[in-house]
């Protein structure tokens, strides 16, 4: 982009809301691969397991694998981002999400089958701090908390996308992953492939987007950040870049000592940021989405009705996200966090108490849920969902996004992202084996106790960000 004096006849008394909405739904096609990107792999769990005869342990290790890639690719993506510009950080994950589209459909082994799984992680934890570190940047305070929020919207629709599709695919198939599909292709094969399209779409979408106004100005592209601003917000753009441009020059070049404390440690923020991160998968709601279709198939649900169920379940994820959309910048993020919290402790709770006194088939060893304690489970499950969708699936990313001021925001949320993906690989990874040893009773009982923990977090390490700008924080 070559440096140009900002054209005036762009600016106007008020925000140009509907290109603020179109940059940040662009951005938020990362959100929506992230979330595809993680859950198509719910659909063919069974059928890799079969095809490559692994064991619990090696399953999880494949399902998870994404996870370990996608907490080295949030932690790359602060340097990147600052060194290179939000929009190349997006191409870079895009490019990741395709190669490893085609190569989870194409494996030979297990091995291979996690590499591209790994690699395609890589763009997922790209992806997972460029977009709310983009849509922070570029939206007008009062609009912040629900631009943000379409970040966890692209990924829960991301989810749905990829449950549906594995439900059809395995449809077109005979009901079973494991069935021949397209060209003779198995299902499961065609699941992965399905994510190719958006991956290409989300490159172009970042060509079209411009950059960030705030990394324009911290790298001394005055004009460009002038010329930005007055598109998609109007007003007095220079007294704006001016703003930002104090905060740059009070500021160094971002290093990862920006987030060390005088005493050597992190900072407390720094420290907060990570809770929300750990916290957020601890309650366990990657479970419902990577293992749901198994995890309902144990509890004596036909593989096909444990797809439907999953897809439900994304239609509810949608639905409570709205929910969060249209209330955060009115309530604030902290009374939603607080909400969410109880009602996932109470509803965790009813699953640990279903599954933990439910009777045990002796030919399967599964929990057999009988009369309406099956539906409970559905209910309780469902509802959990509910609370951490209006709650902390998308607060979380936009206090991410918010709460480190601009000299640490991209590496914080880098450290922070990076964080969040271990605790959800740890949590992806040790829940086969708990289902296999000790119950989904005992697995459901360790997340109602991070449930309750996010109470107490909430309550005293939480403060409100609804309305300040990021110049404030």
């Amino acid at each position: 982009m070559k440096s140009s004096s900002p054209n005036t006849s762009y600016i106007a008394d008020r925000p140009n809301i509907s290109r603020i909405i179109l940059i940040a739904c662009a951005a938020a096609l990362g959100g929506f691969l992230f979330g595809f990107d993680t859950a198509v792999i719910n659909g063919a769990v069974a059928a890799l397991q079969k095809t490559f005869g692994a064991s619990s342990g090696m399953i999880g290790l494949a399902v998870s694998s994404a996870l370990l890639g996608s907490a080295l690719g949030a932690f790359i993506a602060g340097p990147i981002a600052d060194r290179q510009g939000r929009i190349k950080a997006m191409i870079i994950a895009s490019v990741m999400f395709t190669l490893s589209a085609i190569g989870s459909g194409i494996p030979f082994g297990i091995w291979d089958f996690i590499f591209w799984r790994g690699l395609g992680g890589v763009g997922v934890g790209i992806a997972s701090v460029i977009a709310p570190a983009y849509i922070a940047e570029v939206a007008p305070a009062n609009l912040r908390g629900r631009l943000g929020s379409l970040q966890q919207l692209a990924i829960v629709v991301g989810i749905f996308i990829a449950l549906l599709s594995d439900y059809f695919i395995a449809l077109g198939a005979g009901g079973s992953a494991e069935g021949e599909f397209w060209f003779g292709f198995t299902a499961w094969r065609w699941m992965f492939w399905s994510e190719i399209p958006p991956a290409i779409l989300y490159g172009v979408a970042a060509l079209m987007i411009p950059e960030s106004p705030r990394y324009l100005v911290a790298q001394g592209r005055d004009r460009e950040a002038a010329n930005v601003l007055a598109k998609i917000l109007g007003g007095n753009v220079e007294a704006k870049v001016e703003e930002i441009r104090q905060t740059v020059n009070r500021e160094h070049k971002p290093k990862f000592s920006d987030i060390l404390s005088r005493r050597g440690g992190l900072l407390p923020i720094v420290w907060i940021g990570m809770g929300l991160s750990i916290l957020q998968q601890f309650v366990g709601i990657n479970v419902i989405f990577y293992y749901s279709s198994i995890l309902w198939r144990a509890v004596g649900f036909s593989e096909r009705d444990s797809l439907l169920i999953t897809v439900i379940t994304g239609v509810v994820n949608i639905l409570t996200t709205f929910i969060a959309i249209s209330t955060v910048d009115k309530f604030g993020r902290k009374p939603l966090l607080l909400l969410g919290s109880i009602g996932m402790t109470v509803t965790l709770g009813t699953l640990a108490l279903i599954f933990g006194n439910a009777a045990i088939d002796p030919v399967t060893g599964n929990p057999t849920l009988t009369g309406s304690s099956g539906i409970i489970a559905l209910l309780a499950a469902n509802l959990y969902v509910v609370f951490f969708g209006c709650s902390w699936g998308p607060i979380v990313w936009v206090l991410l996004g918010e709460i480190f001021n601009n000299q640490i925001r991209a590496i914080a949320l880098s450290l922070a992202a990076s964080i969040q993906w271990i605790a959800n690989f740890i949590v992806s990874t040790t829940f086969p084996p708990l289902l296999q040893f000790f119950g989904l009773g005992s697995a459901y009982g360790l997340y109602t106790i991070s449930a309750a923990i996010s109470i107490f977090f909430v309550v005293f390490f939480i403060r409100e960000t609804k309305g300040k700008e990021l110049e404030e924080m």
